[in-house]
């Protein structure tokens, strides 16, 4: 199977400023200097993390999902990331997965930040979602969802890469640093889970930590406060050796969510 090329964008958002976000993360897409197959944007990117969903939410025809579809055929490159969208009255964090010919996959985020009272302003998902990308079987979902391994747990059609994008506040970090590692090791696939830096217009801080590791925990890629444009590869044979050698998955737990 073909290496993945892969660009993570961790960046400054602007608050609840859509234009001002599409014009820098267009800016910042422009330094990509070679292919790569998929491009990276963090949960809702083109606002922030806000609950003010009824003045910032888009249609699924929308200026931002136009913008991806502009991106994703420029580039040649599935786009992905999360917005605010609006639906039959209803409001969600949805993640868009936009491939280069304007077909697209979408996933609502399943698990609702009650701390944030994301859960009262937002309506809850309740499919996963696993994509083809040139073979690799990938699994996107969104910042809060990290903290659930049943949902993420690697069972029956086995995804090769576990996608997470987020605004996950710097207080806790340790959080976020610990529970990357336990679900690459745990599902044996490779992780990458891309955060923002900078404040917020409720002043809380991201510091990054955008993170990459190989199916058995090792570190690929971190990168902490600053932001950056990083484009790197990754292997699949990683994920088949790693399965050949420790059969772990052979003996998980059988489930299903209801």
């Amino acid at each position: 199977m073909n290496p993945l090329k892969i660009t993570l964008v961790q960046a400054y958002l602007f608050w609840e400023n859509i234009d001002k976000n599409l014009q820098n993360l267009g800016l910042k897409l422009g330094s990509i200097r070679e292919k790569t197959d998929l491009i990276i944007l963090p949960e809702m990117f083109n606002t922030g993390f806000s609950m003010n969903a009824e003045n910032l939410a888009e249609e699924m025809d929308g200026k931002t999902i136009k913008w991806m579809q502009e991106k994703a055929y420029r580039y040649e490159a599935v786009v992905v990331g999360s917005l605010i969208i609006k639906e039959n009255e209803k409001y969600f964090n949805r993640l868009i997965w936009m491939r280069p010919d304007g077909t697209f996959e979408k996933y609502d985020k399943k698990h609702l930040f009650g701390m944030a009272k994301e859960n009262e302003v937002f309506t809850a998902g309740n499919e996963r979602l696993i994509v083809d990308l040139n073979g690799w079987k990938i699994m996107p979902v969104i910042c809060y969802d990290l903290r659930f391994p049943v949902w993420l747990r690697n069972t029956e059609d086995y995804y090769d890469l576990l996608l997470v994008i987020a605004n996950w506040p710097e207080k806790r970090s340790h959080h976020w640093q610990t529970l990357i590692p336990a679900r690459a090791i745990e599902n044996q696939s490779y992780i990458i889970a891309l955060n923002r830096v900078g404040h917020d217009g409720n002043e809380i801080y991201y510091s990054g930590d955008t993170t990459c590791l190989s199916p058995q925990g090792k570190v690929i890629y971190y990168k902490k406060d600053d932001e950056d444009l990083y484009t790197f590869t990754i292997q699949h044979d990683e994920v088949e050796k790693t399965r050949n050698e420790m059969p772990f998955l052979k003996d998980a737990d059988r489930f299903k969510i209801m």
